[in-house]
């Protein structure tokens, strides 16, 4: 059966998925982005388009009516890499053409999950365990309990509002060793024009090495066909990319954390509330009580998740098998270790802390995975580009807010 990919995004998990659909079927997506970005800039392998205001529910879904009429003809399959246009995909079904395929959750459930008030509390008494938590309203001036233990990790509960806000100092989390500090970063964040509530965690002690990233793929008949469940040895460090993976090892662990008893834990989990499609699990593990507690659930394949291809699980092509030719897996928990890196080995050596991890990345440095690095991707530009964004990690690392 003939059809088209097409893949709504213009950033790093927009240009590994547009990877993915070139690698499994040999043949370019279409991309329809905001805006320009350096990830997808100077390309071979796809075909982009750019709608300024796509984030406007009503533009975006006419712009998915245009896109369907030149390709009225064939099947469409329609990949997110976002929570806003998963949202609107899912709040809009019966006004997006049949053409379209597709595997996402419901808008309840993703909202659910992308609020991440509504998502501590709704699964509080779950299969999986969360950080303490507190909630203060951006609204009102109401102090914080001054029982408040430090260090605390904040970040926004309105993701989706606090991506759209631009302001001097924005970070997308902020660790806090202060009651001082805390106020000074509630008020810049408040200045900025966030209005809804702030998630006031206790900080999980250890290094970058005790959080753990899974990408879970969950099939339109509502069962989970496989996961990852990899360790993470280092993360980005600009003010909006903490939080992200730069180098994880899959089927690694240097704690004494259960990966099995865990995985069966999220199996559960997922498959208890209704989920379907992709979504990445952010953990942290917890030497306190022995266990991953995790920070958020993303309700799409994470920025890092092109790792999954090195162990048998293209992401394009699971969808077009699942949702298209309706092939039936058996559920597979991926073990394999592979090792995937945003950064030169050079940040690796110099950054990770854990000794055992920056070993066996080291180890397996040979066969690293680079996302951003296809093969089949030839264009001078764009190797200057990504050389380029090599060598400015070592500033990144140096400068960093982040400790």
């Amino acid at each position: 059966m003939d059809f088209e990919v097409l893949i709504l995004g213009s950033d790093a998990n927009a240009y590994y998925m547009a990877r993915c659909c070139y690698e499994a079927y040999h043949k370019k997506a279409y991309l329809i982005g905001k805006e320009r970005l350096a990830f997808t800039k100077f390309s071979n392998i796809l075909e982009i388009f750019y709608e300024p205001n796509i984030w406007d529910e009503k533009t975006f879904l006419n712009t998915l009516q245009k896109f369907q009429k030149q390709h009225n003809d064939k099947k469409i399959i329609l990949i997110s890499t976002n929570e806003t246009y998963t949202e609107f995909i899912s709040k809009n079904k019966e006004k997006i053409h049949k053409s379209y395929i597709y595997n996402f959750p419901s808008v309840e459930i993703i909202k659910s999950l992308t609020n991440k008030e509504n998502f501590y509390k709704t699964y509080k008494n779950s299969y999986l365990s969360f950080p303490e938590t507190i909630y203060f309203d951006c609204k009102n001036k109401t102090d914080i309990l001054a029982s408040l233990s430090y260090p605390v990790i904040v970040k926004p509960a309105n993701v989706v509002e606090y991506n759209h806000l631009k302001f001097s100092g924005k970070n997308k989390i902020y660790k806090i060793d202060s009651k001082k500090e805390l106020f000074k970063v509630i008020d810049k964040i408040k200045e900025g024009g966030y209005k809804d509530k702030l998630i006031i965690q206790e900080f999980i002690p250890g290094d970058d090495s005790n959080l753990f990233d899974s990408v879970v793929y969950v099939n339109k008949d509502g069962k989970v066909e496989f996961m990852s469940f990899a360790q993470i040895g280092l993360q980005e460090r600009t003010n909006s990319m903490v939080g992200n993976a730069a180098v994880l090892i899959n089927g690694f662990n240097t704690t004494k954390g259960d990966i099995l008893k865990q995985s069966k834990s999220i199996k559960k989990f997922m498959e208890s509330i209704g989920y379907l499609g992709f979504a990445e699990i952010d953990m942290k593990y917890d030497y306190r009580d022995n266990t991953f507690k995790v920070l958020e659930i993303n309700a799409r394949q994470g920025r890092c998740s092109y790792y999954l291809t090195s162990l048998g699980k293209n992401l394009v092509k699971t969808i077009v098998d699942d949702c298209l030719y309706d092939i039936k897996k058996e559920y597979k928990l991926l073990d394999k270790q592979v090792l995937l890196s945003f950064v030169p080995k050079g940040i690796i050596k110099k950054y990770i802390k854990n000794k055992s991890f920056r070993d066996q990345a080291l180890k397996m440095w040979k066969n690293v995975i680079k996302p951003m690095n296809a093969p089949s991707d030839k264009n001078f530009k764009r190797f200057l580009m990504l050389r380029k964004r090599w060598w400015h990690y070592y500033k990144e690392y140096k400068n960093s807010y982040w400790k």
